[in-house]
Parts: structure tokens; sequence; C-alpha cells
């Protein structure tokens, strides 16, 4: 449902940048209303423009502190234009449409960080804009919102493009930056009255018994309820909760059953995929016995009373399956404190807040997929069985710390190196790997998380009999590498995809 802007209200405080939109608006003969500041900025650019106070017959008052808090202007956003009792209600009280709303903030966090003057602090708190740009958020099915500067470019580009037409998928973008701007303000004023202390909301919050160390105090706030079921055993921990997070994560790579996997500080230590969940679970522990104790264990199968007595042997921390027979829960629940959680079915989250540095947190999309191409550039294309092997070799490495490399075949982790300050260390330690627990490499698939920088990782490869490659490519020097695989007849996949992992 495309729109055309009629009438746009702009109250901002920053004027900068601000000239282009304001011309844009009145070259198409979009009515312009404005307040204060910023209709005098207006008005100096020789445009016309309407004051707020013709609308809602009141002067700005008690400082500045209310300008728009009226239901002229609320309800020229608010209306529903498909609505025959808004439009009649806003006829009868003389509210006009208002289609366009440009609004931004106050300074808060600036003044915040530039003076101790609770005063000047406090009146930097924005009552009207913050209330204009929900207002207009909520009502995207006809209003179009710009909450901040960094915006204007966009909007500048849409009106040009689209002769002040703008779509419905364009105003429910809009309105989504406009909430997020709005909640970050409300977020910044909270810290300011509630210094070191965590935002309270309808989100469950679990505490926990302690960090990463005793000595750190935690909580956890979310629903794990939506994506698992307890079973048995002990308060789930800190700890627990990061490598239940990336085996879950990694299991749901896997659609083709049945997957087993070993997890121990939220890297892959084993990893295997058969066609029963015995065999599937014994591949994954040989691939690494010693790193499997004390780990969590994965598997997308149901846990049957063969597998619950093989991994009854082992000490473990968490076992997460979508089910298990009801003979394999009593033999697992023989240990009291051994977690067992049985996972819905679900998809990976798109989004992912990664970590909390410089008082900020960082937030991306989630890394999904395997590969962007599958383009073969080595001395000669992968075979069926090779091919299998570098597809499931470049899924686990993803989950691998970086800098990593992954070393599968027939299907199984056979040695692996993760963070490591160098990629050549990286290989090192998963020949070491495999080496250690008397592993054949001959034929085997190796997966890197980045690109080769030089061709010192398939030379080594090499002369352990691994014989195909899988990496993003990418380096100035991908050509060594390539040229030493067409040399000696390896195959060799760049999927175009890096899957760094911090």
């Amino acid at each position: 449902m495309t729109r055309k802007i009629q009438s746009a209200l702009i109250s901002v405080f920053y004027k900068d940048g601000l000239e282009p939109i304001v011309r844009e608006l009145h070259s198409l003969g979009i009515r312009l209303i404005s307040t204060g500041g910023t209709r005098t900025f207006i008005e100096g650019l020789q445009i016309p423009c309407t004051p707020v106070e013709d609308l809602t017959h009141y002067p700005s008052i008690l400082g500045g502190r209310v300008k728009t808090l009226h239901p002229s202007v609320f309800g020229g956003i608010l209306g529903r234009r498909e609505d025959a009792q808004d439009l009649k209600e806003m006829k009868e009280f003389q509210i006009p449409e208002i289609d366009l709303v440009i609004v931004d903030l106050y300074p808060f966090e600036e003044t915040v960080a530039n003076t101790k003057d609770e005063k000047s602090i406090i009146e930097k708190i924005d009552i009207g804009g913050p209330s204009m740009i929900r207002a207009a958020a909520k009502n995207f099915r006809h209003v179009s919102v710009i909450a901040h500067k960094r915006d204007y470019a966009y909007l500048e580009k849409l009106l040009k493009e689209q002769n002040g037409e703008i779509t419905l998928e364009q105003r429910k973008d809009l309105a989504a930056r406009a909430f997020d701007v709005v909640t970050g303000y409300d977020l910044a004023i909270h810290d300011y009255f509630n210094p070191g202390k965590a935002v309270s909301s309808s989100i469950p919050s679990v505490h926990l018994r302690y960090g990463e160390n005793p000595h750190q105090n935690a909580f956890f706030e979310g629903n794990w309820n939506r994506i698992f079921k307890q079973l048995h055993g002990k308060e789930i921990s800190y700890n627990n909760l990061v490598d239940i997070d990336a085996a879950i994560q990694l299991i749901r790579e896997f659609e083709e059953k049945t997957v087993f996997a070993v997890i121990k500080h939220t890297n892959v230590c084993g990893i295997s995929l058969r066609s029963d969940t015995k065999n599937a679970w014994s591949a994954a522990l040989a691939g690494d016995p010693e790193s499997a104790f004390g780990g969590v264990l994965v598997c997308n199968g149901e846990i049957d009373q063969t597998t619950a007595e093989a991994i009854n042997e082992l000490f473990f921390e968490v076992l997460i399956a979508p089910s298990f027979s009801t003979e394999a829960l009593t033999t697992l629940k023989s240990k009291k404190n051994r977690i067992l959680l049985e996972l819905f079915p679900g998809t990976a989250a798109n989004r992912q807040i990664r970590k909390s540095l410089l008082d900020g947190v960082l937030v991306q999309d989630a890394d999904q997929g395997n590969y962007q191409k599958w383009e073969e550039v080595g001395g000669r294309p992968s075979t069926e069985a090779e091919k299998a092997d570098l597809i499931f070799a470049n899924l686990v490495c993803k989950h691998l710390k970086s800098n990593a490399i992954a070393l599968i075949k027939n299907k199984q982790l056979i040695g692996k190196g993760c963070g490591q300050t160098s990629r050549i260390d990286a290989l090192r330690q998963a020949v070491e790997k495999a080496a250690q627990f008397k592993f054949d490499m001959k034929g085997a698939a190796l997966a890197s998380d980045a690109f080769f920088p030089f061709d010192d990782c398939v030379r080594m490869a090499a002369a352990e009999g691994i014989s195909s490659f899988i990496q993003p490519g990418g380096s100035v020097r991908d050509k060594d590498s390539i040229e030493f695989c067409k040399q000696e007849n390896l195959a060799m996949v760049m999927t175009g995809m890096r899957h760094f992992k911090h």
C-alpha cells in the first residue's frame, strides 16, 4: 500500500542535513508544519511553514516543555485513514492528517557526558519527541517517520525516486528504525537514574548460581522453556548455558540423521553422522575422548537404551536430544546432577547479541548458511564422497573458534584446531589431534573458516594425505594454494563465505 505524503510535521534539535529534505518536500508541494527553532530555520530558507500553534491554538508553554502534546497533533498522526469513525472525528474536530513525522530527540546522552548539573540533564529528557515518534511508528500503515538524522539521506532518496510516495514496506522499516532510536533513548535515561542496574522487563529472569567464575554474580534473561525442557539434573549454570547454546546452534545445522556431537567450551571436539544413534555417539566420542570428559552432548535423534548405556560410562554435564526412550531416561537419571534436556523443534535466531564491550553491545545477523558458491578450483573436481565430507567439514568448522581447521573423514571429525592466532598453528593442532587418536588422514577433507594466506597449510595437509580442501577464498595469494593443488592433483573448493567466530 503506497501512500503519497501530503503534509509533514518537522521538529528537530539538530538542523544539520535538514535543508535538502525541506527543499525536496517543498518542491513536491507538501505542506510543512513545524515548531519553534525548526520553523525559524525553514522560514529562513524562504519556504512557507505552518506553525504548530495553528493546529493546537495554544502557544508553547512552560518554557517550551509543552508544544506538541495536543489532540490536534497526535490525532493527525494516529488517525487511521481507513477507519470511518476516525475520519469522522478528525473532520469534526478539524484535525489535519499528518503523513510524515521528522523528529529527533534532545541530546540527553551528550548532556550527561558534558555536565554534572542535574537541572540541565533533566531538561534534556524529551517528552514530546518520543511520543510523536512512537505515535507515527505505531501508525506506520499510514504515516512515515524519521527519528534520526542518519536517515535523512534515505528519506531524500525515496522522495526523489518515488515522487513523494512511500510504500508500506518502507514505512514499516522506518517504524522499526524509529522504535530502535526511542528504545536506546529510554535506556540511556534508565541508566542515568539506575546506574549499574539491569533494565526490568516482562522477560523472565533466572538468577544463576554464579557467572563464568564463582566470584561473579550472574542471571539469565529470557525464556529457555520455549527451546528445551529440562527432564533431569541440577540447576543449569552460566557455563552450561553458553555450551548449550553452542550445541543447539551446531545441531540445528544438520537435517540428516543421525548426528551426534560433543561440545567443550563452545567448540566442537567430536561429531559424526551415522545411520544410528549408538554408532554416531561412538564415532563422535572417538574424535577426542579426552576432551569429551565433562562436556555437553547433543544429538538430533532419539536416545535409545543401547546408546544411553554407552553414554552412561562417561562423565558429562549435559545431554540434549529431541527425545529419549523410557529405558534410556531411567539409565541416564542414575546420576542425580546430570542435566538432560529435551530439545524442541525450531530454527536458529536471525539476530545475535554477541557480546558487551566498550559500555555497549555488539549485535549482528546470525551466521546462516554453509557456502555461497561451490567453485572447484583445484587439480580435479571433488568426488561425491569428498564433496559430502567437505560440506560436513565446513559446517563443523563454522562452529569452531577462529582461527579454525576441521579434518573430516567419512563424516567424522578426526582432528580440529581452534582459537589459534595463525592458521598454520590451527592446522598443526588438528594434525596432532588426529595423530594422537590414531586416525589415518589419508583421503580426509579439510575445512578452513577463512582463506589460506599462504600455501603452507595445503602443503602440510597434503603431506599427511589430506586430499580435498574447502575454504572461502579471498586471499591475494589464493593462486599459490590453487597452484599447489593443481600440481598435486588435489581437490579444492572456494565458497565465497567466511565463517569467523570469535
